[in-house]
């Protein structure tokens, strides 16, 4: 510590230390598929005899894999935690943590050693929010590239995408920009409003975008290929095509492609 020459405070002398730097994953690393969810039915349901999350535990190369649960969107709600350790239980993945809007060391030790990480369902621009001011937006990004398998509900299935609408409705029409680790847009359990919240954000992310709409008790797997593979219920996608939205069915047990099929519906 030297004396400042003008007016005689104290001035901090530099350390010669490199600022902190996050190293990300080299690019060479798997990617795991992104589950998106359109609720929490699925955590729960079983394709005839086997749970539908014993095929997601089967992709977690660890004996004894960690599964993490980022609850901002929900404001960190206890009740939505329990049944996030309830399914977690039922395929042997013991070791959990709810990793709390505020953050402290032990959530971020465990986030980077976490084989799953499930973003809650709640509000999408509270939760995005949350993520911007506390870091996650940073961290979850690295360790999806790291090859943490990245699961949404409900608005934590829209934060994974290129973005959703914030405030009390999609008609006040404040767009927020999101994680985008998939290249499309999500909608959850809009089938009553026949996807008109979808369709806005499509239409106003202009040509050539994409968004899919998960209906109640659904969701699918986006996979490192850029295959879409319906879950549980059909999938409606939705595409811009010149000034046109043009919409497509996509049924469970199918893996679709990249297509420009599609009914014309505006």
């Amino acid at each position: 510590m030297k004396l400042h020459p003008l007016d005689g405070t104290a001035e901090l002398e530099p350390l010669g230390e490199q600022p902190y730097r996050v190293e990300y994953a080299s690019a060479d690393k798997g990617l795991q598929p992104i589950y998106l969810l359109a609720d929490s039915q699925l955590l729960f349901w079983k394709n005839g005899d086997e749970p539908f999350l014993a095929s997601v535990r089967g992709r977690l190369a660890r004996r004894s894999p960690a599964a993490a649960y980022v609850g901002a969107s929900n404001g960190d709600e206890p009740s939505f935690y329990s049944l996030f350790e309830a399914a977690m239980a039922e395929v042997g993945i013991t070791e959990r943590r709810m990793i709390k809007t505020t953050l402290e060391a032990e959530d971020l030790d465990f986030l980077d050693h976490a084989d799953l990480v499930l973003l809650a369902g709640g509000d999408v621009e509270r939760g995005w929010r949350a993520f911007e001011a506390n870091g996650l937006k940073q961290i979850l990004v690295r360790r999806y590239y790291e090859g943490a398998l990245m699961m949404g509900i409900s608005a934590g299935a829209v934060q994974l995408g290129l973005g959703g609408w914030g405030g009390e409705s999609w008609s006040d029409g404040r767009f927020v920009d999101t994680f985008r680790m998939l290249p499309h847009l999500v909608g959850a359990h809009e089938e009553a409003a026949d996807w008109a919240p979808l369709k806005a954000a499509v239409l106003r992310m202009g040509e050539h975008s994409r968004g899919y709409g998960m209906a109640s008790g659904g969701g699918f797997i986006y996979h490192p290929d850029h295959s879409i593979e319906p879950v549980r219920r059909p999938l409606v996608e939705i595409r811009l095509r010149g000034q046109n939205l043009r919409q497509s069915l996509l049924l469970p047990g199918e893996r679709t492609p990249d297509s420009d099929d599609g009914e014309l519906v505006h």
